[in-house]
């Protein structure tokens, strides 16, 4: 074997080992990768089944659902900031490239996000089978979302929790190339964006024809169009990262 055929086996097993040295790097703080999302499932499944058993108490006796299981998932946005700001200039000491950094950051965040759908799932099945936990109150189980299954559910929670995460490590990364001003701005864009879009689709009077759409679409749907989102999120996240300063 030549030198040159030797080397150019290498470079990839020694990338990918610095890749899996980030993961590594992500998890050497515990808290913001498991423990502190495993708090707040945790904390807002206790919330709600507190809610649902008072309500039970008074005599709500008919379906029971709540918005307490977004809070673990928002929590991404959190995960993928910390992700950004707290470990990058760490892996710049390590002579670390970009494109390690930002891979090993997506496998360390895919690792947690897997877990978290994970558990999102047992709950749901335990909710199945109990009616509610006796009450018909309803955290992680949504018929919406579990029409096409448990592993579709489980697709969905995983795909929103990348989502979220690409979301927040990209507004990290604005931040550190752009500073405060900038950040803001990008913000204020999109939520006028968003508003417009809502004002164009209020004008058209065509809510029952989105509405007709999302319901065609179902949840396994929706969440293929959200692979899609995240994707170009990904892809943008990565450019404005390889503009960095050092």
């Amino acid at each position: 074997m030549t030198t040159l055929e030797s080397g150019s086996i290498m470079r990839p097993a020694a990338a990918r080992n610095r890749t899996r040295n980030v993961v590594r790097l992500q998890f050497v703080n515990t808290q913001t990768f498991l423990w502190v999302p495993a708090l707040v499932l945790a904390g807002a499944w206790v919330l709600t089944i507190l809610i649902y058993w008072m309500l039970e108490g008074a005599g709500v006796s008919g379906v029971k659902t709540g918005g307490g299981s977004q809070a673990p998932l928002w929590y991404f946005l959190v995960v993928g900031i910390q992700a950004m700001t707290l470990t990058f200039p760490f892996s710049q000491a390590l002579s670390l490239t970009r494109r390690e950094f930002y891979l090993g950051s997506l496998a360390a965040a895919a690792v947690s996000g897997l877990g978290m759908s994970l558990l999102f799932t047992f709950l749901g099945l335990i909710e199945q089978s109990t009616g509610g936990y006796g009450m018909n109150g309803y955290f992680a189980y949504l018929e919406w979302v579990w029409e096409r299954g448990p592993l579709a559910a489980g697709l969905t929670y995983f795909v929103l929790t990348m989502l979220f995460f690409i979301l927040g490590f990209w507004s990290a990364t604005i931040y550190k190339r752009y500073g405060t001003a900038v950040l803001t701005i990008v913000l204020i864009g999109i939520g006028l964006a968003l508003v417009g879009l809502v004002a164009l689709v209020t004008w058209r009077q065509a809510w029952p024809e989105v509405g007709q759409w999302i319901l065609e679409t179902g949840s396994l749907g929706l969440t293929l169009w959200a692979i899609l989102v995240s994707a170009l999120l990904a892809i943008g996240s990565y450019l404005t990262l390889r503009r960095m300063p050092a």
